[in-house]
C-alpha cells in the first residue's frame, strides 16, 4: 500500500498488510479531519516506512498518549500515533493512494458523534477503542 498528503511532499509506503479500518467519531478527530469522522487504517510499523518528505512530517499531541502527525506544508492528515501501541502504525485512509479490498470494520468513540451525523450501517460500535488483538 502507497499513499500521500494533498501536496506530494510527503508520501509513504506499507509492505505489511492493511490490518482493519476504523472510523473514529471521537472529538478530536472531527477537528482534525475537518469532518463527521475520520477513518483510520492499522500497519505493523515494522512494515512501514516514509518514502518523501519525512522532514515535512510535523506532529500535535492531542492527548497524553496520542500524537497525530500531517504535512506541514499543505496540513493532510497522515498518521495517528497510540503510546500504548507501539508497534502498529494508523494511517489516514483518505492519504491511501491505491484502492483496497479492506472495508471499515467499526466505528469507534461512536458514543462522541457529531450530533448531526447519524451512523446508519449495521458496524459494530464502541464507545472508545475497539478490542486490539
Amino acid at each position: 500500500m502507497r499513499g500521500s498528503c494533498l501536496c506530494g511532499a510527503v508520501a509513504w509506503e506499507a509492505t505489511s498488510p492493511l490490518e482493519v479500518l476504523h472510523h473514529c467519531h471521537c472529538s478530536r478527530c472531527r477537528k482534525h479531519h475537518g469532518a463527521a469522522f475520520s477513518t483510520f487504517g492499522r500497519f505493523r510499523r515494522d512494515g512501514f516506512r516514509y518514502t518523501r518528505g519525512d522532514d515535512r512530517v510535523k506532529s500535535f499531541r492531542s492527548a497524553e498518549q496520542i500524537e497525530r502527525t500531517f504535512c506541514g506544508d499543505c496540513g493532510s492528515s497522515l498518521e495517528f500515533r497510540v503510546a500504548f501501541l507501539p508497534d502498529v502504525v494508523w494511517m489516514a485512509a483518505g492519504s491511501f493512494d491505491e484502492e483496497t479490498t479492506v472495508k471499515p470494520d467499526a466505528h469507534i468513540f461512536a458514543t462522541s458523534k457529531a450530533s448531526w451525523f447519524d451512523i446508519t450501517d449495521d458496524l459494530p460500535q464502541y464507545e472508545g477503542y475497539a478490542p486490539h488483538p
